[in-house]
């Protein structure tokens, strides 16, 4: 997610690994993702003058065969707003409700801030003194993706 205007936020979702098919990404109103979706709450409905749906309902994006899918999704969400809350990208279309169940082809997390593109100098381990890019490098080389 990239804040490109005051009051506009890019997402450039890409997902590996799920079954084939349409998935809706939402924000929910809470981070609680102890277990799973349905911890985290209804979709993100918190008013605003001129919107009439629910802010947190993103868009969908589309599974291939090969089990990835990407999409570009623009919302007028400053990013400040979504800090801690969960994200979910789901085969379910609950429509602004909460979650009933989780599945294995429903992806749960929390939108945190992040520094820039490698910005992030922070030491993972003071034992080896790495930074989070540096071992990201050694994990890739054993095969994670």
């Amino acid at each position: 997610m990239v804040e490109v205007a005051p009051n506009l936020t890019v997402i450039d979702l890409t997902i590996r690994g799920l079954a084939p098919g349409t998935y809706w990404a939402t924000v929910r109103q809470t981070g609680d993702i102890s277990k799973g979706a349905i911890s985290t709450g209804a979709v993100w409905k918190e008013p605003v003058e001129g919107v009439s749906k629910a802010r947190g309902v993103f868009g969908t994006v589309q599974v291939g065969k090969d089990g990835v899918g990407s999409v570009f999704l623009d919302r007028p969400i400053k990013i400040w707003e979504m800090i801690g809350r969960g994200m979910i990208v789901s085969r379910q279309h609950d429509g602004e409700g909460a979650f009933d169940r989780n599945d294995e082809n429903t992806l749960v997390g929390v939108i945190a801030r992040s520094a820039g593109v490698w910005d992030n100098d922070k030491t993972v381990c003071s034992c080896s003194g790495k930074t989070l890019w540096e071992e990201r490098k050694d994990e890739v080389k054993k095969g994670m993706l």
